[in-house]
């Protein structure tokens, strides 16, 4: 087993690895940025090393600074969380020309199922329904119309190299289309150096399920059932939950072998998540791979009891699975609540400052992911979620309950977060009711403005 591994990230993500790390009897190496100087991962891990300025290009994206700092330290791997390196193949091939293991799956997984459209044209060979629409960039604009002109509006823009809601553009005629184009090609070039786009024909009112997996570096792949991402703001996740109370037993069946049947087409080994579209009729389609820890990942950890970070620790030391498919039983209903400092009344402004007032609910049935405090900082340098409240009950009915009676609980002042909106959500008879799609939150928000 590994002695030491060093977190290439922040955060409570950086914090959840911490503490796997310490169960399993291994030392930890924070990495951290000047504006994380005071951040609970450092003072937590067994050694921390500053690795640059708050800017994350010149920290928490620095591969020579984290490559500099995993040596002078003397760790044998690197787990990079979520966000900021997770899905950099070429920081996963450094790593291993440094002789350092890379917990995650090999650069040629990240890279071919990195990539939306090649990772699209993957899963279709392997027998994936996939979401009508273009199999390659956008070059031209009368490429575009005609593309929109088959299909038929509604389309929607997606950048080639996307995430977290990045380069996405509804389009509803070709006036739009083409301004969304040009606005989706600049925000993707920005975000993920790649300005390539495509158009898919936009599914309405779908519900966004995805499936976890498991692969081991000797060809053994399972799924540890589905979550529910659909209540989301910007086409960012706000609200998970497994199980689904829209997918049954067959249909968790159907999705699930689908999933792993595309994971082995890539020989995908560490943990892993299929994406899928969910429309009104039942049919569903892939969307992408995220080749990585999700940040839902709790949710599926309360209803199987497996922690998935203590797996990909143990399969990027060589260890193989030793829960077999017919072993996975989806006990109970969990949800999980992200916590955003981020004002909903504004369009979602973030909204970064110190916390002064700060009461963690508990309880029952509560775990909370966090890294803030009282007199925590929020910087405006990174990501505005500050945690994720989750909650499990018997029946999903009980996980509402005791999300809602620990919303009521959770107290961050003065920096404006999610939490009224969370509120506002979970009293909702039809979120109750389970009758969701993808633009529930948009629907809250039009309501109040009346």
């Amino acid at each position: 087993m590994f002695s030491k591994i060093l977190i290439a990230n922040r955060g409570e993500i950086a914090l959840r690895i911490i503490r796997a790390c310490r169960e399993m009897g291994i030392k930890t190496v924070a990495v951290y940025s000047e504006a994380d100087v005071n951040s609970l991962h450092v003072k937590l891990a067994d050694e921390a090393v500053c690795i640059g300025e708050a800017q994350s290009s010149k920290s928490y994206l620095n591969i020579p600074a984290i490559i500099s700092a995993a040596e002078i330290t003397d760790v044998e791997a690197i787990h990079p969380g979520y966000g900021f390196l997770a899905e950099d193949a070429h920081f996963a091939e450094v790593c291993a020309s440094c002789n350092i293991k890379f917990i995650g799956p090999s650069p040629e997984s990240i890279r071919l199922m990195g990539d939306k459209l090649a990772a699209k044209n993957v899963v279709k060979r392997a027998g994936l329904p996939v979401i009508p629409g273009g199999d390659k960039a956008i070059k031209t604009k009368e490429d575009s119309l005609k593309i929109a002109k088959k299909l038929k509006y509604p389309v929607i823009v997606k950048a080639a190299a996307g995430g977290g809601g990045r380069g996405m553009r509804v389009c509803h005629n070709d006036v739009r289309l083409i301004s969304a184009i040009m606005t989706a090609q600049r925000e993707a070039e920005a975000a993920f150096g790649n300005a390539d786009v495509y158009l898919e024909k936009y599914i309405e009112k779908p519900r966004h399920i995805e499936i976890q997996l498991l692969g081991d570096s000797r060809g053994h792949i399972i799924h540890l059932g589905e979550r529910e991402c659909t209540i989301q703001r910007r086409h960012q996740k706000l609200i998970e939950e497994s199980p689904s109370p829209a997918v049954n037993e067959k249909l968790r069946k159907r999705m699930g072998e689908l999933a792993v049947k595309a994971a082995k087409s890539v020989n995908y080994s560490s943990a892993g998540t299929i994406e899928f579209l969910l429309d009104k009729n039942g049919d569903f389609y892939f969307m992408e791979m995220n080749t990585r820890i999700q940040v839902e990942h709790p949710v599926t950890e309360m209803v199987t009891g497996i922690d998935l970070i203590r797996e990909q620790i143990n399969i990027a030391n060589g260890k193989k699975l030793t829960t077999k498919q017919e072993d996975i039983k989806l006990t109970g209903s969990a949800i999980e609540a992200r916590i955003y400092a981020e004002d909903p009344e504004k369009n979602f402004m973030p909204s970064p400052g110190k916390i002064l007032e700060y009461n963690a609910p508990g309880g029952r049935g509560v775990r909370l992911d966090t890294m803030v405090h009282t007199n925590y900082m929020v910087s405006p340098y990174y990501d505005s979620m500050i945690g994720k409240l989750i909650t499990f009950g018997k029946t999903r009915a009980e996980a509402i309950s005791i999300m809602r009676r620990a919303l009521d609980e959770f107290i961050i002042e003065p920096i404006k977060t999610t939490i009224p909106l969370l509120k506002d959500v979970f009293s909702n008879p039809l979120f109750i009711k389970g009758d969701i799609s993808t633009d529930f939150v948009s629907g809250i928000e039009e309501e109040s403005e009346k």
